[in-house]
This record gives C-alpha cells, sequence and structure tokens, in this order.
C-alpha cells in the first residue's frame, strides 16, 4: 500500500480550523453493477460529525460581527441535533451558553452530546403543526425572547446558512472532482447545502444536476412538483425534510427533487457501513439510495455523482444500528434469519471450517473435497481467504491438464469468497451470494467459522428459515 500524503503537517490554532475540505470518496460495493461512478462527500468527517459544523460556526460569527451576540450571550436553537452540537462546539469554545430544543423522536445520543458540551436541552413533541406553541421552532423562539443576552441563531431563516456552504462546500466539490461533478445529489432540511452548493456549482457549469432528495412524509418534495403546501406526515429519518418550506431553501437552483422511504434510507445506511467502511447515519443512506437509483438510470461512465455524506453513525446507535428498534418499526423482517442461525442449521455441517493453503497441490485439494463431501473450498493464508476452490472449475482444470494435479492450488484458485459476520441477516447472504459469488464465509470473534454455499441458502429458504 502506498504511503499516502501528509496531512496536518503543522499545528492548528483553533477547532474552527478542521471544518471543511472533507474527503470526496467513491463507493465501490453499493454501487455493484452500476457503471456511473457516485462518490460521497465524507461530511461526517467534520471535527463536529455533521455537514452542521461548516454553518455552526458561520452564523455564531456572522451574530459576533453584528453585535447582536456579546460576550456573556445565550445561542438559542431549534435542530435536530446536529446544527446544535456545532453551535454547541463553537459556543464551548468561545465561551458562550447555549439552549436548545429538539423534536422527541431524535437519537438519545444526539441529546447527551448536546449536553456533555453543556447545552441544556428541551425536548418538545415531534406530532404538533407547525404553528402550535410546543412545534420545536416556537418554543425556541419563544425561549429566546425571554432569555436576557439571548440571540436565536435562526437557521431555517439566517442566510449565512446557505452562503457558507456557497462558499466552502461548492468550491470544494469543483476543486475535488476537477470540475467534472455532473450531478450533485443532497436533502434538505434547512435547505442552506443544497442551495449554497447547488448555487455554486451551477455558476461553474449550468449544465450540473442539483437533486434534492426528500423523505416520504416531508411536505419538501410534493412542494417543488405541484407548488401546493401540503400537510406532511411523520417519518424517521432525522434531520432532512421538513413541514414547512424555510426561507434558507432556494429552490430555483434545484433541478429534481425525489422522495425515498424511511426503510429503504436505514437500510442503505446499514449497506454504507458494512460494505464501504463508512459510518454513516440515516439521512446518507437516504441521499445515496437516490443516487444510485439515478446513477443506475445514467448509465454513464464519465458522469461525475456526488451524495452529500451528513453525518456520523454513532449519533444512531440506539435506531438504525439496533435490530430490535429496526424490526419494532418494521424495516427489518421479524422473523429475519441471521448468518450464524443459518450455519447451524446445516445438516451436513462439519466441526471446523474445511480449508487448504496455497501451497497445497491441487491433487489433495481434489481429495479433500472428496473426502469431506465438499464442493466448495477456501484457499485461506494468514486466516484470511486469498482464493477459493469450486469443484466443478477444478475437475475443468484437471481434464484439460492432468499435470495440474501437482501444481499448488494458488495456479488455479478462483476469487476469495465474500466474508460476512455471523450476526448479518439472510438478506446479506442472498445479496452476496446472487452477485455471483458461489459460497460465502462467516467470521465469528475474529476468526473464519464456517461457509455458506448457494445450496445452503436455497435449503433455508425451502425450510422456512
Amino acid at each position: 500500500m502506498a504511503a499516502s500524503e501528509p496531512r496536518n503537517l503543522t499545528p492548528y490554532q483553533h477547532v474552527n480550523e478542521l471544518v471543511g475540505w472533507t474527503p470526496l470518496i467513491r463507493l465501490n460495493r453499493v454501487t455493484d453493477g452500476i457503471r456511473t461512478p457516485v462518490y460521497g462527500k465524507a461530511e461526517f468527517m467534520n471535527p463536529g460529525g455533521s455537514v452542521k459544523d461548516r454553518i455552526g460556526w458561520a452564523m455564531v460569527e456572522a451574530a459576533e460581527a453584528e453585535g447582536r451576540l456579546r460576550p456573556g450571550g445565550v445561542i438559542v436553537e431549534a435542530t435536530s441535533g446536529n446544527t446544535g452540537l456545532a453551535l454547541a462546539m463553537a459556543a464551548s469554545a468561545k465561551g458562550y451558553r447555549c439552549i436548545f430544543t429538539m423534536p422527541d423522536k431524535m437519537s438519545l445520543e444526539k441529546v447527551k452530546l448536546l449536553r456533555a458540551f453543556g447545552a441544556d436541552v428541551v425536548i418538545t413533541p415531534t406530532a404538533v403543526a407547525p404553528d402550535h406553541p410546543d412545534h420545536y421552532l416556537n418554543r425556541a423562539k419563544a425561549i429566546a425572547a425571554s432569555t436576557e443576552g439571548a440571540v436565536m441563531a435562526n437557521q431555517f431563516y439566517n442566510q449565512t446558512n446557505p452562503e457558507a456552504h456557497y462558499q466552502t462546500t461548492g468550491p470544494e466539490l469543483w476543486a475535488q472532482s476537477g470540475g467534472r461533478i455532473t450531478h450533485f445529489f443532497a436533502g434538505a432540511g434547512t435547505g442552506g447545502t443544497i442551495s449554497g452548493a447547488g448555487r455554486y456549482l451551477k455558476e461553474q457549469n449550468p449544465e450540473v444536476q442539483v437533486i434534492g432528495v426528500d423523505p416520504v412524509g416531508s411536505i419538501i418534495a410534493p412542494f417543488f412538483h405541484s407548488g401546493e403546501l401540503g400537510e406532511g406526515q411523520p417519518y424517521k429519518v432525522e434531520g432532512l425534510g421538513n413541514d414547512k418550506i424555510p426561507d434558507t431553501l432556494h429552490l430555483d437552483v434545484v433541478d429534481d427533487y425525489v422522495t425515498v422511504s424511511d426503510g429503504d434510507a436505514f437500510r442503505m445506511a446499514r449497506r454504507i457501513v458494512a460494505e464501504e467502511g463508512l459510518f454513516v447515519g440515516g439521512s446518507s443512506g437516504l441521499i445515496v439510495h437516490a443516487a444510485l437509483e439515478r446513477a443506475r438510470e445514467i448509465d454513464d461512465p464519465q458522469a461525475f455523482v456526488v451524495a452529500v455524506l451528513c453525518d456520523w453513525g454513532e449519533h444512531y446507535l440506539s435506531k438504525q444500528f439496533d435490530d430490535e428498534w429496526m424490526r419494532t418499526n418494521g424495516f427489518l423482517k421479524p422473523d429475519q434469519t441471521t448468518v450464524a442461525e443459518m450455519l447451524a442449521a446445516k445438516v451436513d455441517s462439519l466441526p471446523e471450517l474445511i480449508s487448504v493453503p496455497p501451497s497445497t497441490t491441487v491433487r489433495v485439494a481434489v481429495s479433500t473435497l472428496s473426502a469431506n463431501h465438499v464442493s466448495q473450498l477456501p484457499v485461506l493464508s494468514g486466516g484470511e481467504c486469498v482464493g477459493s476452490l469450486g469443484e466443478r472449475e477444478l475437475m475443468v482444470a484437471v481434464l484439460e491438464d492432468p499435470a495440474v494435479l501437482d501444481e499448488p492450488v494458488e495456479t488455479v484458485m478462483e476469487a476469495p469468497y465474500p466474508v460476512v459476520d455471523q450476526a448479518a441477516d439472510s438478506e446479506e447472504a442472498t445479496r452476496l451470494l446472487l452477485r455471483g459469488a458461489p459460497a460465502l464465509l462467516v467470521r465469528s470473534e475474529g476468526m473464519l467459522k464456517g461457509i455458506l454455499t448457494r445450496h445452503d441458502l436455497v435449503r433455508s429458504l425451502a425450510a422456512g428459515r
């Protein structure tokens, strides 16, 4: 592996200097079968763990410059959590106090994070009308009005919000893509990201498609298409969508709006973590799901699709990454079989994983397959799968050239089998096997413990497991 370019070579003077210039990372496995390149803008790598770090600092500094926020002042905001965290981070560094209102659907992790930064958090009911006094935005306004020295950050109406993305996110995307970006996918809670970055990108190239992604139940996508304000419905994804149209959402720069269900958003987020190694939240899953659907339609290797990866998945350990919560809310089948259960149910289960090292001769590998009555044989080195041997392919190789029998298996082995954790569900196993892998290996406590073939999967499904 080549050495990385040096980063962070000199000290920073302030945590604010770490905000922005987040990486642009190509998605490789969740894009399986899609020719169009799709990249994720890793906003979860900001110091506060989300895209909102960009606007938190910007709004605080704008309030200071305008003279509205003075030493000893109080910052008040209505937040789904991430803007509050960005504001709290800035406030703790600058010596301000914070009070935040949050709907009760937000994760417990976010509440604890805000309180860790010294913020006061007021929880409000989610299922109330936008004009109700208990709506989290109205509660914040009331608190700001009754608290001495308080200013409302006002992310839904503060034009510093989209301007921060115009000044930072847009230029970063243009530079990181080498000016090749063709499609930009973002959600809108306040609309700052899609409005500011979208405006910048279109100024560079009017042909760039800016596409908004909305959770089913939000009113933004229906309003974009019809021009009529409908009534929103509850949804579980946090941080995106709205029951009103914020002033910071500039729909004139948006080319299209699509919707994604809660279930599709959460399942995609889990896939991004499991298949890409990027620990993201549900809003990222929502945006990536839409980006992949469109990328499949575009079907152009020269296109350059970017999806915003909004925040860090650790904020949602009690939600989308909790299987019981997912099942309770209907996002996973309640009777979903795990890979460990499928492995245990194999009637021909062997006492241990049968494998051979790369130096084993083909003759010994054939004998191993025959003696153990198996059709797939992993080739292991250092505890990892480095190749695979299928009975049919091995026999063909021997029939074509009997001299192969005395060659090491590394000369004839196929690609390694995919590896899944024993806690993975049968849908994950099915997806991997349908991609063409004849078998997959099961990892438990860091070690490869078993193998599942297509035959095992079909038998499990036929048995109703």
